[in-house]
């Protein structure tokens, strides 16, 4: 009689939740087991976060920030229709002179580079404490096994971008250059800006 009562109440509870909501399934720790995106490419379960780096760096990085990538001035006007409590990167392209160089000692250097007429603190590395590439190539958390997998993913972007800028002096100073930036734009905050590529250009 037991049994029965006991199997009769996890019923009606069962009858219960699933009038109420959608029904996903348990991982081992007993947390729900989020449906993956269609899209999304399954090799990433069992990739590490680099080798993602590595493999998607030239369609979902260079390429991407090639094909859809917004002048600096674009970039402005779009920030200001950023909602409050929330945030957006994007690709941006831009030129100007490199006004300031942080030491080379400094772990997290900037590059501090005018802009039509604004000063801009460019993030070079070696680290780089930014979501914006990852961002703006629009990976998303689907895409990944966990939120460890996907924080992980953003610091194999950063160090994959480091790795592809040149060395960068004192000499730089005063010189005028292109860049392709990572850029997470935040209402009522200056943009957070990463470089994903720079040359400097003839004077």
């Amino acid at each position: 009689m037991m049994v029965m009562k006991l199997s009769f109440a996890g019923l009606l509870v069962a009858t219960v939740l699933l009038s109420g909501c959608t029904v996903v399934d348990l991982d081992a720790n007993g947390q729900p087991i989020l449906p993956k995106d269609p899209t999304a490419k399954a090799g990433f379960s069992s990739q590490t976060p680099q080798q993602v780096a590595e493999e998607n760096w030239e369609p979902r990085v260079l390429q991407a920030s090639a094909d859809r990538a917004l002048g600096w001035a674009d970039m402005k006007t779009k920030s200001t229709t950023v909602k409050t409590g929330t945030s957006e990167s994007v690709f941006v392209r831009a030129g100007g002179t490199v006004t300031a160089v942080s030491p080379a000692e400094d772990r997290e250097r900037k590059l501090t580079v005018t802009i039509n007429g604004e000063a801009v603190p460019v993030l070079i590395g070696p680290v780089v404490r930014s979501n914006a590439i990852r961002d703006a190539a629009g990976f998303r958390f689907e895409e990944f096994t966990n939120q460890v997998q996907f924080a992980q993913m953003t610091k194999a972007l950063n160090r994959q971008a480091v790795k592809q800028l040149p060395e960068v002096d004192a000499s730089w100073v005063g010189k005028p250059v292109q860049l392709v930036l990572a850029v997470l734009m935040q209402p009522n905050q200056p943009p957070e800006v990463v470089a994903v590529s720079m040359k400097q250009e003839a004077p």
